[in-house]
């Protein structure tokens, strides 16, 4: 017998959400900051679009005890998460897409030449993330932002 995880299901809803043609905002890139905008939510999960152009990112962060997953739409992302102290990168590329659990803290940033979209799906909703610095392979907690307040 297997057992579904429920970040597995929310990589579905993500997939469901790969087609900026049927969004309900319109796909923006912003050159001063990353775009991002909440296209659905329901008492099951939320779903936000980000746009990404060439090196934009973000910082080392979790998801205020949210389970996730993102698919990357269009371009290649990188992936980092902290491993044995030091930083792990993953490349995403346009269809590859990642799950995670409550606990998983991640920098996502675009190093590619071309401009990237990705949509993230989180259960339950945010309400807060962490940010945090990575200081002689440790992590430590520079800010925490809450729902309504930082975004």
């Amino acid at each position: 017998m297997t057992h579904h995880r429920p970040e597995s299901a929310l990589l579905t809803v993500a997939a469901r959400w790969a087609d900026p043609a049927g969004w309900p905002v319109a796909l923006r890139f912003d050159p001063a900051d990353r775009w991002y905008a909440r296209l659905a939510v329901s008492a099951e999960h939320e779903v936000w679009a980000l746009s990404w152009l060439p090196g934009q990112g973000t910082d080392l962060h979790d998801h205020g005890g949210s389970s996730g997953a993102f698919r990357v739409v269009s371009g290649v992302l990188t992936e980092e998460t902290v491993g044995a102290g030091r930083l792990r990168p993953r490349l995403l590329p346009s269809g590859g897409g990642r799950r995670f659990g409550p606990r998983h803290v991640h920098r996502v940033t675009n190093h590619g030449p071309d401009p990237a979209v990705s949509v993230h799906v989180y259960r339950p909703a945010l309400l807060r993330m962490t940010r945090y610095d990575l200081v002689d392979g440790r992590l430590r907690i520079a800010e925490v932002a809450e729902a309504g307040t930082s975004w």
